[in-house]
């Protein structure tokens, strides 16, 4: 998200264009070369043809000249593109799209069909096996249907229009889509007491009693569902708390004990969290004063032209020794190269699979989000290119997006990995089922001799709601282990 293109990348695609430009006019000399070698073997044939082959000689000549002025160019560009390795560049000038619309529609198609799966489900349970009389019924059909063919529209809209539009959409869907996911699971958990008292036989015959009971079931699957649902809500309106942390490294110097880094991590700026959001995080992480600040990954969710304004205030992060950024999974769904050039204009450097020394103190090192490689050609985690030929005495800090980028930080010896992405499950049950895909869902963990935090995030994703897992701004004092 920052525009900081790694200069290696730059100066060899420079060097390769000079190169090119090297081989053309070198064939013109050995073209040039040849037409002198041919007609100056001709010219016995006859005054004529002396005359003749004299003027074609002239041209040999002149190709031969032509040539090596152009072997000059190719060789100046060559030497310009090779001077590009040793200084930034403000990033591509081709803007490579991270998701063309096949991948949109079919993810659409995909997410549309489970959606609708659900709500079938939560219908047919709570609605129309309690037969609920008129209009009670009619009432509850027609929202479930209104809301669920709204979700696709959602989708959509926060891809192809204006935030205007799309964002009182989004705040209707996505917090109904919170709460319609308590109903599925409580649901499910109804329907388990009744296969129960199926298989008992302790389930009524007489069909008026089942229908009480059908819904006795659905008014307390709903009255839960929205005590679980406001208090996500509830716990998304009091923000995030600053949560301190403090981590022991041995090979950090004794003078750079107590270092401070500010992390900030899965803001997710679209079409529920705006401005006013991303100031108080700035404002916040100003107040503590810190000597770096890091942002590790899925800031955004939407375009650079929609979402530029919104994160315009993290110009005003202040830090001693700088921010620095990595890219998160939702970037790549966002339009990475452009975030990562526009990032670059508010001052944040973006860490694609490099290092860099702070001070005397470590070595600051960032990846590309582990699926980066499926979205752009040029993209993905490579912690072995991030960390090859490091000094091994100094300590390094690795941000990585995903905490399983772990597997490769152990191999490389890393001290301390900084990480986000599962949000510390958001929402319960998530927090179990994200260990199906993450080695670490929140915390600080000893894993062998690396360190890793996992932050539960700055924001949230999808429903404005946070069930059994809180927001939060990292501070994380670097300790000298003796």
């Amino acid at each position: 998200m920052g525009s900081w293109t790694c200069p290696v990348l730059k100066g060899t695609s420079d060097v390769r264009e000079g190169t090119k430009d090297v081989r053309a006019p070198t064939s013109d000399v050995r073209v040039g070369t040849k037409g002198v070698r041919v007609r100056a073997s001709q010219v016995p044939e006859g005054t004529r043809d002396v005359r003749v082959r004299t003027s074609q000689v002239r041209e040999g000549t002149k190709d031969v000249r032509e040539g090596t002025s152009k072997l000059r160019e190719g060789v100046s560009e060559a030497h310009e593109g090779t001077s590009d390795l040793g200084r930034p560049h403000p990033g591509p000038s081709r803007i490579l799209p991270s998701m063309n619309t096949s991948r949109i529609l079919i993810a659409t198609s995909v997410l549309s069909a489970l959606s609708w799966l659900m709500h079938r489900y939560v219908w047919a349970r709570l609605v129309r096996d309690a037969a609920w009389t008129a209009p009670w019924g009619r009432a509850l059909t027609l929202a479930v249907c209104v809301l669920g063919a709204l979700v696709p529209v959602v989708f959509l809209a926060m891809r192809w229009l204006p935030r205007f539009i799309n964002a009182p959409l989004a705040w209707v869907v996505y917090t109904w889509l919170g709460f319609a996911l308590y109903l599925f699971l409580l649901t499910v958990v109804s329907d388990a007491g009744r296969a129960v008292g199926w298989i008992t036989g302790t389930l009524p015959a007489d069909p008026g009693r089942r229908i009480i009971l059908a819904r006795a079931a659905a008014g307390s699957v709903a009255g839960l569902s929205g005590l679980i649902g406001l208090g996500g809500l509830a716990n998304v309106a009091r923000g995030f708390d600053v949560r301190r942390v403090r981590v022991p490294l041995a090979r950090l110097p004794p003078s750079a004990s107590g270092y401070s880094i500010v992390q900030l991590t899965d803001v997710h700026v679209g079409p529920t969290i705006g401005r006013d959001f991303v100031e108080a995080v700035v404002r916040k992480t100003n107040e503590l004063a810190p000597d770096l600040v890091v942002i590790t990954g899925d800031l955004v969710d939407g375009t650079v032209e929609q979402l530029g304004a919104l994160v315009e205030p993290l110009r005003g992060l202040r830090a001693r020794d700088g921010v620095f950024f990595v890219t998160g999974n939702h970037e790549y769904y966002s339009g990475a190269a452009e975030w990562i050039e526009h990032l670059h204009g508010l001052g944040i450097r973006v860490l694609r699979n490099e290092r860099v020394s702070i001070r005397d103190a470590f070595d600051l090192a960032g990846v590309d989000d582990a699926s980066a490689h499926r979205m752009l050609p040029d993209h993905g985690q490579d912690v072995p290119k991030a960390l090859a030929g490091r000094d091994p005495a100094r300590a390094v800090v690795l941000l990585a997006h995903q905490p399983k980028a772990l597997k490769e930080a152990l191999l490389w010896d890393v001290d301390l990995q900084i990480s986000g992405h599962v949000h510390g499950g958001q929402m319960v049950p998530f927090n179990w089922i994200a260990r199906l895909d993450q080695p670490l869902i929140a915390g600080l963990h000893l894993v062998e001799r690396t360190w890793v935090y996992v932050s539960t995030g700055t924001g949230y994703w999808g429903p404005p709601m946070r069930v059994g897992s809180g927001a939060e701004l990292t501070r994380i004092e670097l300790i000298a282990r003796a």
